[in-house]
C-alpha cells in the first residue's frame, strides 16, 4: 500500500498548496491512502467543516487534529458527522469526536488512523499510551487493519521517539506533528514501523512556524504582544512523508520525506517515480 502523510496545514498558503498539489500526487504516485493534519488550517487555528470537506475533495482520506482541534467552535458540532476527522484520542471522556477511525482506502483496504497528543509542554491530557493500546488492540495490524497510521501531536522529540518505539511492529507509520519544522530522521524501526519525528507543515516557511514573522519578532524582542498571530502569506511548501507497506503484514518497506514547492529544497519518493 502507498501512503502519504502531510504535516500541519497552516492557513491559506497551506490549504492552497495541498489543493494544488495533492490531486496530481494521488494520480502520479498511485496513492492508496492520504492523511492530512488540518488543525491549523483555518487561519492558523483549528478547522472548519468547509475546509475539512475541501481537504477530502483534494484527495485526503483522513484528517487529523491536535491541540487546536476545537479553536473553531463549529468543530465541536460538525466533528460528530465527520467520520474521517480524528482528534487526539487522549482527550477526556465525553469530548466530541473520535481519536481513532478505521477508514476505507482508495484501494478498498482498511486503514486505522490514530491521533494522540503528547503531554510534555502540552495540555495535561489522559495517558496516551493506554489510549494507543486500546486502539491498536481493537484493530490489530495485519488482521483487522491493513495499515495503521499514528499521528503524534507533541512538542518534544523525545516523547515522539518514545511513542514511535512503543508502537514499533504494531503500526505502519508513526509520524510527529505540531512543531511545523521537518526533521531528517525518517527511517524504518527495527520492528518494521516507518518513523519520522516531525513531518513539518504545509504552509509558508518565510515566517515563524507558518505565521507572519513581524508579530513573533516583536514578542521576542520587546516581550509585548501587539497583535494576533496571522499566517504568513508567501508561497506554500507541501511537507510530509511517503510510506510503502507490505500488503501481507502492513509493515513498512520504504519511507521517504516529502517536501515540494515553496522555499525548502525539494525531496520526493524516487521509488515511486519510474
Amino acid at each position: 500500500m502507498r501512503i502519504l502523510f502531510l504535516g500541519d496545514v497552516v492557513g491559506r498558503p497551506g490549504r492552497e498548496v495541498v489543493q494544488d498539489r495533492l490531486p496530481g500526487l494521488v494520480e502520479a504516485w498511485k496513492l492508496d491512502f492520504v492523511v492530512v493534519n488540518g488543525e491549523n488550517a483555518a487561519g492558523g487555528f483549528g478547522i472548519t467543516e468547509a475546509i475539512y470537506e475541501d481537504l477530502l475533495a483534494a484527495g485526503a482520506d483522513a484528517v487529523t487534529l491536535g491541540n487546536h482541534a476545537f479553536d473553531q467552535r463549529e468543530a465541536l458540532v460538525f466533528i460528530e458527522r465527520a467520520p474521517q476527522l480524528v482528534r487526539p484520542l487522549n482527550y477526556p471522556a465525553g469530548t466530541p469526536g473520535r481519536g481513532a477511525a478505521l477508514v476505507e482506502a482508495k484501494n478498498g483496504a482498511q486503514v486505522l488512523v490514530l491521533n494522540v497528543m503528547g503531554r510534555t509542554f502540552m495540555d495535561p491530557l489522559d495517558d496516551p499510551f493506554a489510549g494507543i493500546d486500546r486502539a491498536l488492540d481493537g484493530a490489530v495490524l495485519g488482521e483487522v487493519a491493513d495499515a495503521v497510521v499514528v499521528d503524534v501531536h507533541a512538542e518534544t522529540t523525545s516523547e515522539k521517539q518514545v511513542i514511535g518505539h512503543y508502537c514499533d511492529g504494531r503500526a505502519s507509520l508513526v509520524v510527529g506533528t505540531h512543531t511545523h519544522v521537518p526533521t531528517a530522521d525518517h527511517r524504518i524501526l527495527t520492528g518494521g514501523t516507518a518513523y519520522l519525528t516531525d513531518a513539518g507543515m504545509c504552509g509558508c516557511y518565510d515566517g515563524v512556524i507558518g505565521m507572519d514573522k513581524e508579530e513573533p519578532l516583536r514578542r521576542f524582542t520587546r516581550k509585548l504582544a501587539s497583535a494576533r498571530f496571522e499566517p504568513a502569506t508567501g508561497p506554500g511548501t507541501l511537507s510530509g512523508v511517503a510510506v510503502e507497506t507490505d500488503d501481507r503484514t502492513g509493515l513498512a518497506v520504504r519511507v521517504s520525506a516529502v517536501r515540494l514547492g515553496g522555499s525548502l529544497a525539494e525531496t520526493r519518493p524516487t521509488f515511486w517515480e519510474n
